[in-house]
């Protein structure tokens, strides 16, 4: 698995939890046992805060990548085309001329 993928994996995860204990929050909160309630609500905040920030890493990977992938088509692109102006036939006899002429 990619380390992308990982990182999405991994805020899935924290946002399973974090829907997991905003659910016993609003069930203790309905019960009016507040302490519970506020002891699962801030779980709930910490695995959204996680899930916040293995979204955003793997997001920053992905732009990377793409990035990186951009980088090297180009360069191959331009290499192509460099390399198709330098093969380009000559007639017979025809002597290549020098960038510089």
């Amino acid at each position: 698995m990619s380390k992308t993928w990982e990182y999405y994996h991994h805020a899935a995860h924290h946002h399973e939890r974090a829907a997991y204990h905003y659910k016993e929050a609003a069930k203790y909160e309905k019960a009016e046992e507040h302490e519970k309630a506020a002891h699962h609500a801030y779980l709930a905040h910490g695995y959204t805060q996680h899930a916040i920030d293995c979204d955003a890493e793997a997001a920053k990977l992905h732009a990377d990548h793409f990035l990186h992938v951009e980088h090297c088509e180009s360069s191959v692109t331009v290499a192509y085309e460099q390399g198709a102006k330098d093969s380009v036939l000559l007639p017979r006899g025809a002597k290549k001329r020098s960038a510089a002429s």
